[in-house]
């Protein structure tokens, strides 16, 4: 069935030549949630979970292929000071090796990058997914699975668009006190 609300409470290791680390947890009491149909979790994912109903168990793994790709030295580039100026000066509070920071092309696409170097000229910025090059295990269960309602449906689609779908604190991912998360982008306003 296309449109349905799912929550899953899980625990994610990755894997990366054979060695197995924790990376994530989604509690039953902070689910991950989303629409199925809809592309906005990894596609492998959701086949796993999609016919899957309430309270069911999983542990599957997703390939390296199947989760985010292979680690590409392509995606490891270097940008000009200059892209990260905040009021005509370089912003050396935040540019520093191992931030995170949100980036976007010249098509308006928004992504993260990881700074790993801070150069004279220019800075070094990792654009690969942090799990790129391993394999994802997903352990946990079925919190709830439901068919959407036409109000989830709509937030969601908001949201994918870069919305709230009515105000952060109604998206419930940032509660209006960290921007972005919940993909208004800043605008908790809107």
């Amino acid at each position: 069935m296309e449109n349905k609300f799912i929550t899953v409470a899980y625990k994610l290791y990755t894997i990366d030549e054979g060695e197995r680390d924790f990376a994530e947890e989604a509690t039953a009491q902070q689910p991950f949630a989303f629409i199925s149909g809809l592309g906005m979790t990894l596609d492998d994912f959701e086949k796993q979970i999609a016919s899957l109903n309430t309270g069911d168990t999983f542990d599957f793994t997703l390939s390296v292929d199947q989760a985010y790709g292979p680690y590409s030295d392509d995606y490891v580039i270097e940008l000009p000071k200059d892209c990260f100026l905040v009021n005509g000066k370089f912003d050396s509070e935040h540019v520093v090796p191992d931030a995170v920071l949100p980036l976007q092309n010249s098509e308006g696409q928004r992504f993260n990058g990881v700074v790993l170097e801070v150069k004279e000229d220019a800075v070094v910025m990792d654009l690969n997914h942090p799990m790129a090059g391993c394999e994802l295990n997903f352990v946990g269960h079925v919190v709830e699975s439901r068919e959407a309602t036409p109000e989830e449906y709509s937030r969601a689609v908001s949201m994918m668009s870069g919305g709230c779908g009515g105000g952060c604190g109604s998206c419930g991912g940032c509660g209006g006190d960290s921007c972005g998360s919940c993909g208004c982008e800043g605008n908790c306003d809107e």
